[in-house]
């Protein structure tokens, strides 16, 4: 079982999971606005270098040589974000490196490999999770030396599909991600074959052509088809939009505000694997 912890800088609260207690990470509340991340990885690492950039709500995941190879500079924290290169997901490929997403009822994710000590941070909406963004960042990885089997996920603080009204059109963009048999079908004929799914993550709403999407439990579902298991990931057991003490939420108050993630890849020692001792 997974615990998540509270912890306080400056007598600010954030976030943390015990899935990831290896890395410095955290999911920050709405208390550290307008903070931007080269003012917030200082709280969970005093000499990593940060990489963040402009969520566009697509699926390109970059890594920090692609970015200086754009001629961006993603650790400038500067006040618009223009400059930024365009992506949702940021994967390390050294230590000591910190990876930031910002969201506000979207899902916030968190990926750590516990073989080589490297890390991603993905932001996942509805757009991101249709285009299957998560999957995108774990093949990133794999391409990289990662395992499946290595792989840990914490999904943090995100609006509950229980609260989640969308259009019946944007919860079959959603579910045909999951179901892809289901793609050419109209989306009341795709919701229709997949409301008894054992672990369809759209749920009933009392408004014609409405329905309640559950984004985190779409990841997780694609996350599973991947071959990851349900002890390799996390969720969060707090929401954006039913929490307002702790976070923003865009559906909830309409305002431009977000909170930050954030997780520090780290150095990993090599096994001499005739022993299974780490090599010093």
């Amino acid at each position: 079982m997974h615990t998540w912890q509270w912890h306080t800088w400056q007598n600010l609260p954030y976030l943390s999971c015990s899935l990831l207690a290896d890395w410095p990470h955290g999911f920050f509340t709405h208390h550290f606005w307008p903070r931007l991340p080269a003012a917030l990885t200082p709280v969970l690492h005093s000499t990593a270098q940060t990489y963040r950039v402009k969520q566009v709500h697509g699926n390109a995941v970059l890594a920090p040589s692609e970015i200086a190879a754009s001629g961006s500079d993603s650790s400038e924290d500067v006040a618009e974000s223009g400059s930024l290169p365009q992506a949702d997901g940021l994967m390390t490929e050294f230590a000591s490196q910190a990876v930031w997403v910002c969201t506000a009822d979207c899902t916030p994710v968190l990926i750590a490999d516990c073989e080589t000590g490297q890390v991603a941070a993905i932001h996942a909406g509805w757009r991101g999770t249709a285009a299957q963004i998560v999957p995108q960042a774990v093949a990133r990885l794999q391409a990289q030396g990662s395992q499946l089997k290595n792989l840990r996920v914490a999904m943090g603080p995100a609006i509950a599909g229980e609260v989640y009204q969308v259009s019946e059109e944007v919860a079959a963009e959603v579910a045909t991600s999951l179901f892809p048999q289901t793609e050419s079908l109209p989306p009341e004929t795709i919701l229709e074959k997949i409301a008894f799914h054992k672990e369809t993550p759209v749920l009933p709403d009392p408004q014609p052509g409405k329905v309640r999407l559950d984004v985190r439990h779409a990841n997780t579902l694609q996350l599973k088809q991947l071959g990851l298991t349900a002890e390799q990931i996390a969720i969060a057991p707090h929401c954006t939009y039913q929490e307002p003490d702790r976070f923003f939420s865009y559906r909830r108050d309409g305002q431009k505000k977000v909170q930050w993630s954030g997780i520090v890849s780290i150095e990993r020692e090599p096994e001499d694997l005739s022993t299974g001792t780490t090599l010093v």
